[in-house]
């Protein structure tokens, strides 16, 4: 285990500024105060979300279902980021400097990286999940509790693995330039750091870029092949419509967030002499940082299912209700079906369900069939 000088060594090298000490002398106080406010809304908004969704889940059994358990395991990353990253980010831009110690610039440093980074797989392992259930790649295999506790593991197991070596000597955890977050030292010109960010770069953000844009891609074309088979007969092509909008509300989020981040990243590793301006640098980490302020609305809230469970844990009245009772055989077969499989699935039989018997017969091979059932929406 190193030392803390060599854990928290000064990316700006051997001034007499320590991020430990005070602020930057150079930034106006209310650049700090400004950063602690919008944190505090991002932390206190995530909180509140991610926590209103693990109590929902544990709430309603309906919720608790392998197709479910990516999305809690999504949620409860996002709320660890905020409670222990995001609340001692306000703390330390309240005051314009780390003033806590090193010990919480490592624990910041590790804790947002490696939640943080279990939140990303997530997301990579919910597309992948969702391409296996829809488009069946292989065969009649159904996913069961085992396969998404086994998925759960892994993200936590992997993440772990490639954020625990900065602590042990392999790169390190340091104070950002403007002296009030702590990240991986991504202003190292060692060749040793350099290996370890570039490996990190690889395994945390190339590789499941790569899983989404490959699990949704292959998601559309199989949804997008259904439709236009319906075209031809005459059907409504307003299932696609609302999985395209979500998937590239998904994507847009997901590249919104992170690729300010890992641009900036190559671009100090690349160059670590690059002269920023401080309040520039942490821009790209704040956006990082949102991530877990609207992965709940885009990955929960969008979610039929889930929403409707809020409406009735809040005793609110389901703007959806009226949709049911223009339509109560049609609605009550899509909820028995969003119920056990969620809302991809229901979409995808939905699509199926509209074209005639000739044409759902040759398509249901390519789609899970879902056993029915007369539970409520969300039975508690």
């Amino acid at each position: 285990m190193p030392t803390n000088e060599t854990l928290l060594e000064s990316p700006e090298g051997p001034t007499e500024w320590n991020p430990f000490n005070g602020p930057l002398k150079n930034i106006e106080s209310w650049n700090f105060q400004l950063l602690a406010a919008l944190m505090f809304v991002v932390t206190s908004l995530s909180i509140a979300e991610n926590f209103i969704v693990i109590l929902v889940t544990i709430k309603f059994k309906q919720l608790r279902q392998p197709l479910n358990y990516i999305i809690v395991n999504l949620s409860l990353a996002d709320f660890l980021v905020s409670v222990i990253g995001g609340t001692i980010s306000i703390a330390t831009n309240s005051k314009g400097y780390f003033y806590l110690g090193s010990w919480a610039c490592v624990l910041e440093g590790f804790a947002v990286t490696f939640f943080g980074i279990v939140a990303l797989w997530s997301l990579s392992v919910l597309a992948f999940e969702r391409y296996v259930v829809i488009c069946r790649p292989l065969g009649n295999l159904r996913l069961q509790g085992k396969h998404s506790a086994i998925a759960i593991l892994f993200v936590w197991v992997f993440s772990f693995i490639w954020t625990v070596p900065p602590t042990m000597g392999w790169s390190s955890y340091t104070t950002s330039k403007i002296g009030t977050t702590c990240e991986p030292n991504w202003y190292s010109g060692k060749t040793t750091d350099h290996t370890y960010i570039i490996t990190f770069l690889t395994t945390c953000f190339i590789f499941p870029l790569m899983v989404i844009f490959g699990s949704y891609g292959k998601l559309m074309r199989k949804l997008r092949k259904v439709s236009d088979t319906q075209g031809r007969l005459g059907s409504t092509r307003k299932p696609e419509k609302e999985v395209t909008r979500m998937v590239v509300i998904m994507i847009l989020a997901f590249l919104i967030c992170w690729t300010p981040y890992a641009a900036f990243s190559i671009l100090v590793t690349a160059h670590p002499t690059i002269d920023l301006d401080p309040r520039l640098a942490a821009i790209p980490a704040f956006f990082a940082k949102t991530a877990s302020m609207y992965n709940p609305i885009i990955y929960v809230y969008m979610n039929k299912q889930f929403r409707r469970c809020l409406y009735q844990m809040f005793h609110c009245n389901d703007p959806e209700a009226k949709e049911s009772n223009i339509n109560p055989t049609s609605e009550r077969v899509m909820t028995n079906r969003t119920n056990n499989g969620g809302e991809m699935l229901a979409i995808a039989t939905h699509i199926t369900n509209s074209s005639n018997r000739e044409e759902e017969q040759s398509s249901c091979n390519s789609f899970a069939q879902i056993p029915m059932s007369d539970n409520k929406v969300c039975p508690m």
